[in-house]
């Protein structure tokens, strides 16, 4: 079983269009994949509204999960723009975090798990424990990528959910063919990120099924 819920689309900025990324992901064997591009405030009409089309593929492919990625949004916006976000037609929002490869806005993690919209608390560098702790709290996952450079904090992010008792995904942040991960590679991510057998089992085959068996 695989669920990938973060990938980008030539929405943003990645290089495939639905079709091709949904395909792609399904003959790695994905039962699920939720698109993701990066969004502002400047965006995300756009970009929801046309993602959503993307749902069609379902009838063919896979199961296909409109979302956004909120990104590089002042931490007093996320709120807002996630709530817009499910307004305008997004299924799943996730944000990126406080990745320590980017200068993304100091208050971004906390901001996200406090908010009563998101679903998925990407790549979160540093995060605290007591970020973590309210991510725990109020449902929100905590990323463990296999995007290269955001990867590098995964074995942190790991301590801090486990320590918080937060839900754990493994994620791609597909932005190109070769980054899409099939089950096998998802599990070599989530090994060296020091995730146990019951832990990846969790992250892999529960956590985001069970996620997206909820989506609003």
């Amino acid at each position: 079983m695989r669920a990938d819920l973060h990938t980008h689309t030539t929405y943003s900025d990645g290089e495939l269009i639905p079709a091709e990324l949904v395909r792609r992901a399904m003959v790695l064997g994905h039962d699920a994949i939720a698109i993701t591009d990066h969004v502002d405030m400047t965006n995300l009409e756009w970009v929801v509204t046309n993602v959503v089309k993307a749902v069609e593929l379902c009838e063919d492919y896979i199961r296909v999960i409109p979302g956004v990625e909120i990104t590089h949004v002042p931490p007093s916006k996320i709120d807002r723009v996630a709530a817009d976000a499910r307004r305008y037609g997004a299924q799943w929002v996730v944000v990126h975090g406080e990745t320590v490869t980017e200068p993304v806005a100091p208050g971004t993690n906390r901001a996200s798990v406090e908010s009563g919209e998101v679903d998925v608390l990407a790549h979160p560098g540093f995060i605290t424990l007591a970020e973590a702790q309210t991510a725990a709290d109020n449902g929100v996952i905590l990323e463990v990528t296999g995007r290269a450079g955001h990867n590098i904090t995964n074995g942190h992010v790991v301590n801090m959910a486990r320590a918080a008792g937060a839900m754990m995904i493994i994620n791609s942040d597909t932005h190109a063919p070769e980054n899409l991960m099939d089950e096998a590679a998802a599990r070599v991510v989530a090994l060296g990120a020091g995730m146990t057998q019951a832990e990846v089992e969790e992250a892999i085959n529960v956590t985001p099924f069970q996620a997206i068996s909820q989506v609003r």
